[in-house]
């Protein structure tokens, strides 16, 4: 039904209701931005990340198959703008979002947010490669068949990667306590 919804929306958009591109912005724009903070590290740089994807999914509206799923098509997009990014800037800075606390003491408040930054951190620690299929998966929520789609590689590769990625993960957090 979704996919259903968003391949309505392109369709009009390329029969020159641009306005319809908007909805698709409002609707992917939380999304998209934290996919890019969790690739990038950084709150002001997400939100430029973001931008860029939607700039470049409108500019290039017309190459996009109405067969295909158009979230997989965007996050691919932010994807890249990330990995492009990352490679422009080379920073480990540390992430601007926090995951709000549930209910608890303050002194397990305290823990979990400081677990939640060291996880944080060990996460921007990982290759580009890596990082982006731990986002994908744990964060976005999204299967191996969707990150096969979204990173146009298949689906042992993304399995390989998130495997890497994972001992890795293990090992540093492990190796700080957690």
């Amino acid at each position: 039904m979704v996919e259903q919804e968003d391949s309505i929306l392109v369709r009009q958009c390329l029969e020159g209701d641009r306005a319809k591109f908007g909805k698709l912005v409002k609707k992917y724009t939380k999304p998209i931005y934290n996919l890019a903070l969790r690739m990038v590290g950084d709150g002001e740089n997400a939100a430029d990340v973001a931008q860029t994807t939607f700039i470049k999914a409108f500019e290039n509206l017309d190459k996009f198959d109405l067969n295909l799923k158009f979230f997989s098509w965007l996050y691919r997009i932010a994807i890249n703008e990330s990995l492009n990014f990352i490679q422009k800037q080379k920073s480990t800075d540390q992430l601007d979002e926090e995951i709000p606390s549930v209910d608890g003491s303050p002194d397990e408040q305290v823990q979990r947010r400081e677990r939640t930054e060291m996880i944080q951190q060990a996460v921007l620690t990982l290759t580009p490669e890596q990082r982006s299929v731990v986002v994908l998966r744990h964060f976005m929520d999204l299967s191996y068949t969707q990150m096969s789609a979204t990173l146009g590689i298949t689906e042992a590769r993304v399995k390989s990667r998130l495997f890497s990625a994972r001992q890795h993960l293990r090992k540093l957090l492990v190796k700080r306590g957690l």
